[in-house]
């Protein structure tokens, strides 16, 4: 529990050194908006591949000399699977005019496309409950139907993802060990500094015959403030630049990938903040340890 006279005399240590704060908080702040910005990344990877894991559908291609009857007995096969939901016929023609009517500004290089770059196919509308197991089974099973060209599940986009997603975690963990190196370099250089400068008040209090716990908890508390502070500091500034960036993303690709970036949620932010507190208040204290004041 922190006492009212701690607070007041940490608040009156760091105003009485505000130019030496904001310097450390500033370089705090610079250190979370690195591993700030992995997790936001990781996150929106994790998300992204969550949605196409249980993106609930197939492209099934058919072959250029598949006969209306076939296409409609697999078409009607596929409705009395269990789990499927909807089967919809696109042919070649309608897909180069689909594609063509999201992409004005290339409609002469689609001109030049051959029929081939656009085959006919059945998109296929899954419940989510259906598991990967059952989708491959129903992938293999359509593939060997003589008017099936190739069955599309995107479940190798969702593994290549998956690997992505375990490389980003790494980078993080790495960018984890960087900050925590910064915030006990800063903050513990902080304090030594603000603890020489106001040595002259620490030795009255010593000779008054106050505990090191009294004369130290206003460093603590300093440090903890610091790292707080910093890791509040990132978080809004890296906010403000997500949103920069998310303004500036164009719609089309935010269709293709079906899903709009989010920012951090809130228990990472909240995580985050309560762990810079945490890591100053130990910078503090390690830095303290070294002095005369054990």
């Amino acid at each position: 529990m922190i006492s009212l006279s701690t607070t007041l005399r940490a608040r009156r240590g760091m105003m009485r050194e505000w130019r030496l704060h904001a310097l450390s908080i500033f370089s705090l702040a610079v250190a979370f908006v690195c591993f700030g910005a992995s997790l936001l990344v990781v996150t929106n990877l994790r998300a992204l591949e969550d949605r196409w894991a249980h993106a609930g559908r197939a492209s099934v291609y058919l072959k250029d000399n598949a006969a209306a009857d076939d296409i409609e007995s697999v078409k009607q096969a596929l409705l009395r699977v269990n789990g499927v939901k909807q089967v919809r016929y696109v042919s070649g023609q309608q897909a180069r005019l689909d594609f063509g009517a999201s992409q004005q500004e290339r409609a002469t290089a689609l001109a030049s496309l051959p029929a081939e770059a656009f085959p006919s196919t059945l998109e296929v509308e899954v419940v989510p409950e259906m598991t990967d197991a059952e989708l491959v089974d129903m992938a293999a099973k359509l593939q060997k139907l003589p008017s099936v060209e190739d069955v599309e599940t995107y479940q190798a986009w969702t593994e290549r993802l998956s690997r992505l997603i375990r490389g980003g975690v790494a980078a993080s963990a790495l960018l984890a060990l960087v900050v925590l190196g910064a915030v006990l370099a800063v903050v513990g250089s902080t304090i030594r500094l603000a603890l020489q400068r106001r040595r002259t008040e620490v030795e009255v209090l010593k000779l008054v015959g106050a505990t090191d716990r009294f004369v130290k908890g206003p460093y603590i508390l300093e440090g903890s403030v610091q790292g707080a502070m910093g890791a509040l500091g990132a978080t809004g500034l890296l906010a403000i630049l997500f949103m920069i960036v998310r303004g500036r993303l164009d719609g089309e690709f935010v269709n293709l990938l079906g899903l709009q970036p989010q920012f951090l949620p809130w228990y990472l932010v909240t995580a985050l903040v309560c762990s810079g507190a945490v890591l100053g208040a130990l910078a503090a204290m390690g830095s303290l340890r070294k002095l005369v004041l054990v």
